[in-house]
């Protein structure tokens, strides 16, 4: 009796462990290129850190460590992430590619998904992107239509092919509008540095730029475009990555959201139950991960309407941003009537397209 009771006990004690275990919140982290407060990219990925919280309750646990740098660093606060017990952890910026495969091979029962990266070395990492070169030429026939000096701006962090897509769509759909615009790019070899995008942005105005897309993560090109037209300008921007509804009217006429929230709810609701598997994604205005911001009334309704007809066209398929004829800078044939490119060629993208002055480096 004495041995019948004590296995029972301990068959007790084992189921109680496992629903204890099983009741455990799921811990979800995130590692940030830079501050919560960027009012850009790391604000929006936070909005889906909380999106994940709001629609699993206590049922999650989510962790965060803001303005990692890429790198060594990256490496080490992945690590500490891992080692405090995340379940799956969310990497959040091109540069954390490589620390975050280093830290999945010695963590193997820890998910891992990168943002906006291509290297899946282990089972345990995902990546996933948005296709925002499809925001990009909705931004760029607009900005074709407002410039009145035909100088638009662009302001890139990283000469790599997402960032290099972004500024030939827009200068496509702005040269579609504006046969006569010319493009001007700065890079600032920076994700996030507001006085670096503030002084890229005055040097453009200072230029005669009147129109300033950005692919870094801070406000501060809004502010230098608001600053200039309180002195008598008159500069158009655009919101990066989130709304950056604080400039509307203007300078800010419409933006660019990266909507990551439907993601990060659905590939934690696969850890809760077991379903999680690597893949790869990429999606973008039909797939709800870019959207374009409200445009307002500073762009002329006419405008705002082509603008809409574009953003439709692109979400039903009927539409793709590099349809040809395209060329290259150095006037070569890309895409020859009607062809488009597939997935591949548009993630090793590294030419200006046909018309775009100036060299990408190295």
């Amino acid at each position: 009796m004495k041995l019948r009771t004590l296995l029972a006990g301990a068959m007790a004690l084992g189921l109680a462990t496992g629903a204890q275990a099983q009741d455990d919140p799921v811990k979800v982290g995130f590692i940030y290129v830079g501050p919560v407060g960027d009012g850009g990219w790391t604000y929006q990925h936070d909005q889906g850190r909380l999106a994940v919280e709001e629609e699993f309750g206590d049922k999650v646990e989510t962790v965060y460590q803001e303005s990692v740098p890429e790198g060594a660093d990256a490496e080490r606060a992945i690590t500490q992430m891992a080692l405090q017990g995340a379940d799956i952890i969310f990497t959040t910026s091109f540069g954390f590619m490589e620390a975050t495969n280093a830290v999945a091979a010695k963590f193997p029962d820890v998910k891992f998904e990168h943002a906006t990266g291509f290297m899946r070395e282990h089972p345990n990492v995902s990546t996933y992107d948005a296709r925002f070169y499809e925001g990009r030429a909705v931004l760029g026939t607009i900005a074709g239509h407002l410039t009145e000096t035909n100088k638009i701006g662009y302001i890139g962090s990283f000469p790599i092919p997402e960032n290099i897509q972004g500024i030939n769509a827009a200068y496509l759909h702005a040269r579609k509008v504006n046969p006569e615009v010319e493009m001007v790019v700065t890079w600032a070899y920076t994700w996030f540095d507001p006085a670096k995008e503030a002084d890229a942005a005055r040097a453009m105005i200072d230029q005669g730029v009147d129109v300033i897309l950005q692919h870094t993560d801070s406000t501060a090109p809004q502010a230098a475009a608001q600053e200039a037209n309180e002195n008598g300008g008159r500069v158009f921007t655009f919101g990066q990555a989130s709304d950056m509804e604080a400039f509307k009217p203007l300078p800010r006429v419409a933006s660019i959201i990266d909507n990551w929230a439907p993601y990060y709810i659905e590939r934690v609701g696969a850890v809760m139950d077991g379903t999680w598997e690597q893949q790869a994604t990429w999606a973008g205005i039909a797939g709800g991960e870019v959207e374009i911001g409200e445009i307002t009334d500073a762009v002329p309704a006419d405008v705002k309407a082509e603008a809409e007809e574009l953003i439709a066209a692109m979400a039903d398929g009927s539409y793709h941003p590099f349809t040809g004829p395209i060329n290259k800078q150095d006037g070569s044939v890309w895409l020859e009537e009607g062809e488009t490119p597939d997935d591949g060629e548009l993630a090793s993208m590294d030419f200006y397209v046909e018309g775009i002055s100036g060299d990408i480096p190295n």
